[in-house]
């Protein structure tokens, strides 16, 4: 084969390809458009009661300070079931969790997942 003819078969191939893949990309779109709000895992749900984290004297001394970010798993009676910390000091975290398990959020019809982040300033 000559080149002019492997470009040719390159370009038939690709578009065949592209026709071929076009419905499963608008299948696929068009999916993730009308996924029903009850099945969404993210929300805002407002929080009723907060408890303020425990910063430990040492690191404030230290003026160790940062951001802990949090993943927490809210029951519908607004619970905190679970907290996943994504990241953040490992000291600073762990007193964050605490503190978020003990918060509470307005009821809603089921469990959400809400991002958490705290600011720990030693100033």
């Amino acid at each position: 084969m000559r080149a002019g003819q492997h470009t040719e078969r390159f370009q038939m191939i690709a578009r065949k390809l592209t026709f071929a893949l076009l419905p499963l990309v608008v299948v696929l779109c068009l999916t993730a458009a009308f996924v029903p709000s009850s099945l969404a895992q993210k929300s805002d749900r407002k929080v009723v009661v907060t408890v303020k984290p425990e910063y430990p004297e040492l690191l404030r001394r230290a003026q160790v300070g940062g951001v802990v970010r949090l993943k927490a798993t809210v029951l519908a009676n607004g619970a905190v079931g679970n907290v996943e910390v994504l990241g953040g000091n490992p000291i600073l975290a762990e007193r964050a969790v605490t503190a978020v398990k003990n918060w509470k959020y307005a009821p809603a019809p089921a469990q959400t997942v809400e991002d958490i982040s705290l600011t720990f300033s030693p100033h």
